[in-house]
């Protein structure tokens, strides 16, 4: 947990919710991270979405929209968890583990988007 703290150069106040967002489903607990999956979503949306909005203001909404579409996509949210080190902070259940779970894109972007909203949610929209 602490190396993926220093590599997004963010401590979380509230551990507890760090733990959830790296909780898979697959560990069959009461409460997993697909909730801040979910949350973390819009909120990259959003900061995606200001971005390019203030970046290329003499665009139209169509190639802004193909632009965040590149930009949030499992792919590169893959690419960012691997760069973190969010599968190796993962906790999931042992078939996902036996599986190579903590190498599944799909997996991996979902927990992306699970951290970015317990950044969030501990330290707001700047933090995010």
């Amino acid at each position: 947990m602490r190396s993926l703290q220093d590599a997004l150069h963010y401590r979380c106040h509230d551990e507890a919710l760090s733990r959830l967002a790296l909780t898979h489903p697959s560990t069959k607990e009461e409460a997993d991270n697909q909730r801040l999956e979910f949350l973390g979503d819009a909120v990259l949306g959003f900061a995606v979405s200001d971005l390019l909005y203030r970046k290329y203001a003499g665009r139209h909404e169509g190639e802004l929209t193909a632009r965040r579409a590149t930009l949030v996509c499992e792919e590169t949210l893959c690419h960012l968890a691997r760069g973190l080190g969010i599968g190796r902070a993962l906790r999931m259940g042992h078939g996902e583990e036996s599986t190579l779970g903590r190498e599944k894109p799909s997996i991996l972007a979902d927990a992306m988007e699970a951290v970015i909203a317990a950044v969030y949610l501990d330290g707001g929209v700047e933090a995010a």
